[in-house]
């Protein structure tokens, strides 16, 4: 149990962390948050639980694919602030597309081989 308090603490520390920084320098925040961390952690529990290093390579590969539609939340979200949409108006429909975009790359992904 002790180690399952330690991997929450520590994942909410990184984001914490984060939102911390970011009210002082939004580029250094935005650097740390850019960085893979959630996967880094994600990685080392998994190591340090015992994982087979090839599990490891196949949740790494699996997130490259998935990376990729959610690039168009990063898009999408400062357009929609620029144009006068409120926050969370910007964020609801980011998450939206972006969840679209998801459902999307699946088939695509499907045809060419990738399995999830």
């Amino acid at each position: 149990m002790l180690y399952y308090v330690l991997k929450v603490a520590v994942s909410a520390f990184v984001i914490v962390a984060i939102a911390e920084i970011a009210k002082r320098s939004t580029g250094f925040a935005a650097l740390l948050a850019a960085l893979p961390l959630t996967s880094l952690l994600a990685f080392m529990w998994m190591y340090f639980e015992g994982a087979e290093p090839a599990r490891i390579a196949e949740l790494s590969g699996q997130i490259f694919w998935l990376v990729l539609p959610s690039l168009v939340l990063f898009l999408l979200l400062p357009l929609l602030i620029r144009q006068g949409l409120s926050f969370w108006l910007s964020l609801s429909i980011s998450v939206a597309a972006t969840a679209v975009c998801y459902l999307a790359m699946l088939p695509v992904l499907r045809r060419f081989g990738v399995q999830l």
